[in-house]
């Protein structure tokens, strides 16, 4: 299961429904739990307002990232859907005179826009307006190339697509059709090695898995570099051509791999120091990591594997580590790979799937077994000491946590290519071999969740116990004012864990100061109309900044799911640019730097591997039961 679904899933919707307590009975673990704390955001029902549904109240951290298919007209993910007939009376408008937004280009200048074409026909669209738009005639195509850059593998293979673009240039240089005006030929070979130089510089690393591309490219940019017409005015894009070509390193079938390459060290591999305090880098699917694979008895073996390695390929690795003989897997005892979670939740994966190391949850680990010992399988004793004391948390500055936790979580959301959120909502033909960064920072996000509940539901003392959930929404409040919607979400969204906020005691303890600040957060969050509150606060940010990333990827689904990419055999040329546009405020969120002071010294550097290294519980069940441990029911 992918991280994303992780955090769409209702917290503690697996957990099955308690009996109620008999009377007189103090509630414990195993019994119904304890009404939560009345959010701080909200006034209590009155006495004439009907009851709600009986049943457990799932938690906040998971309610507002509910996907539900529309039961209403689409609408595009930045306008806010109403909560409410109340809302919607409210809010509804006459309609408005102007066309709609079919009738006008990307840019918004109200010329015709790039019309619906055949797959094969819209590269060949894009080459007759770019010659005009260098003449500054060409309204909208520039945004049209970006468009048909990031988003041409929902209809196009890329390989399929630099094979086209091959063709157009080898028609251009050769003998031109009769149409064709005097001169078109070198335009639209200009326009050919525009498209390249844009889809390098858009793809960069990227291309380095991609050996099929990386041949086509190859022989392309050969093309370009013997045709001398090109140089006389293009000498300068030649010239960058060939940078762009030598950088990114093109991978060919024939061509092998470096000796010697470095093992990438993954979020909780081994947790060594040294890697950790690391400057993350981005990974690909080539790169090769460690990775302990259990056995049903809890040993384990160590393998060096790809990270887009196939379960195929991890079997055979376990098998050859084990001396497992062709005879055992003959007589039907082969080995099968099994995730298995904190929680005893197991799931067996099929030969053919990739990249699993990227997709397993926080305290998920690998299992090799046979069918014969599935059922026998228990999951690994806790990582995370139930052993209530003080960990750096209690030490470290607000100032410096937040800090850190900015700049690690910067770190990550640069590691991200720009095309990995299309590829994992639209699953293009790469698969899930790009999106390895963009699944770490997701699994990012749901660490620190369950983080915040770890260190409160393990702080014994209600005053201190108050102490610490005071500094998390200072925390939350210097992530919010570094720009860190991430950290600030995550933060937010754990302090509403069901097993958190039915701490009352505790939450009583919480100055007043704190409780409105907490109750602005909990507005800031809340999902009404669609994020609206969020949105509109981060339209008025500047870069460089770090978004709620689930958002925007479930934004992407609801373009995805609301509109097809082909009808009729024509592009949807409007849905590519909405997906354009988002990914595009991607790229304006890092267009700068992040400065951060941080110091060097060694209580700083502590600080720092604690953040990088944070060990949480995300189990549940366990969190419940240290929560009704530390209050068993309302006084």
């Amino acid at each position: 299961m992918k991280p994303l679904e992780k955090l769409l899933k209702k917290p503690g919707s697996h957990l099955p429904v308690r009996p109620a307590a008999p009377p007189g009975q103090v509630p414990g673990p195993g019994s119904v739990p304890a009404p939560r704390r009345q959010s701080l955001s909200r006034p209590p029902a009155s006495p004439e307002e009907p009851a709600g549904p009986a049943g457990p109240v799932p938690g906040g951290e998971g309610r507002w990232l509910e996907l539900r298919p529309p039961e209403a007209p689409l609408r595009s993910p930045e306008d806010p859907s109403p909560c409410g007939d109340r809302d919607r009376d409210r809010d509804r408008e006459p309609p408005s005179p102007e066309p709609p937004p079919a009738a006008r280009c990307c840019c918004g200048c109200g010329c015709a826009p790039a019309a619906p074409a055949p797959p094969e026909r819209l590269l060949a669209a894009l080459l007759d307006r770019l010659p005009a738009a260098a003449h500054g005639r060409g309204c909208g195509a520039e945004s049209l190339l970006d468009d048909i850059v990031l988003t041409h593998s929902l209809f196009l293979p890329t390989e399929r697509f630099l094979q086209q673009l091959h063709q157009h240039f080898v028609l251009a240089a050769g003998s031109p059709p009769a149409r064709w005006e005097e001169g078109s030929g070198l335009q639209r070979k200009r326009a050919v090695l525009a498209v390249l130089l844009h889809f390098l510089e858009t793809y960069k690393g990227l291309l380095q898995e991609e050996e099929s591309a990386g041949k086509v490219i190859k022989e392309l940019y050969l093309l370009i570099m013997k045709d001398t017409s090109l140089y006389h005015e293009l000498e300068d894009e030649i010239i960058k051509l060939h940078q762009l070509v030598e950088t990114v390193e093109l991978k060919v079938a024939d061509e092998t791999p470096p000796p010697n390459k470095q093992v990438k060290p993954l979020f909780r591999h081994f947790r060594r120091i040294d890697s950790c305090l690391q400057t993350r880098v981005a990974f690909r699917g080539s790169d090769e990591i460690f990775c302990r694979v259990y056995m049903p008895d809890h040993s384990y073996v160590t393998i060096r594997s790809r990270l887009s390695a196939s379960v195929q390929d991890i079997l055979a690795s376990v098998t050859e580590k084990l001396q497992y003989s062709e005879e055992q897997s003959a007589r039907g005892d082969a080995l099968i790979l099994v995730t298995m979670a904190s929680s005893g939740e197991k799931a067996v994966l099929q030969p053919s799937e990739e990249c699993v190391f990227t997709t397993l949850g926080i305290n998920s680990h690998l299992f090799a077994c046979t069918r014969d010992t599935f059922d026998s399988l228990v999951p690994l004793p806790e990582e995370v000491q139930v052993v209530p004391g003080d960990t750096e948390i209690h030490r470290a500055e607000p100032e410096d946590v937040a800090n850190h936790l900015t700049a690690f979580h910067w770190e990550l959301f640069r590691c991200i290519h720009e095309l990995e959120f299309v590829d994992y909502v639209f699953h293009g033909e790469r698969g899930r071999r790009e999106t390895a960064n963009l699944e770490l920072l997701l699994q990012r996000c749901s660490e620190v969740q369950h983080w915040v509940g770890t260190e409160l539901l393990l702080c014994e003392g209600l005053g201190k116990r108050a102490h610490l959930l005071k500094k998390l929404i200072k925390i939350a409040a210097i992530c919010k004012q570094n720009q860190d919607m991430l950290s600030f979400y995550a933060i937010v969204i754990g302090l509403n864990n069901a097993a958190v906020s039915r701490l009352r005691l505790t939450w009583e303890k919480l100055p007043g100061k704190f409780k409105n600040l907490f109750r602005k957060f909990e507005n800031l969050t809340d999902p009404c109309r669609n994020h609206k509150t969020y949105r509109e606060v981060l339209a008025k940010m500047k870069p460089p900044l770090i978004p709620f990333v689930p958002l925007i990827l479930k934004d992407l689904t609801f373009l995805h799911e609301g509109s097809k990419t082909l009808l009729d055999g024509l592009v949807n040329v409007e849905k590519l640019h909405c997906i354009a546009e988002k990914v595009r405020t991607v790229r304006k969120y890092r267009s700068r730097p992040l400065c951060l002071e941080l110091e060097a010294s060694p209580a700083q550097l502590q600080t720092k591997a604690y953040v990088r290294q944070l060990r949480v519980i995300d189990n549940q069940n366990l969190l419940f039961e240290l929560s009704y441990k530390l209050e068993p029911g309302s006084q």
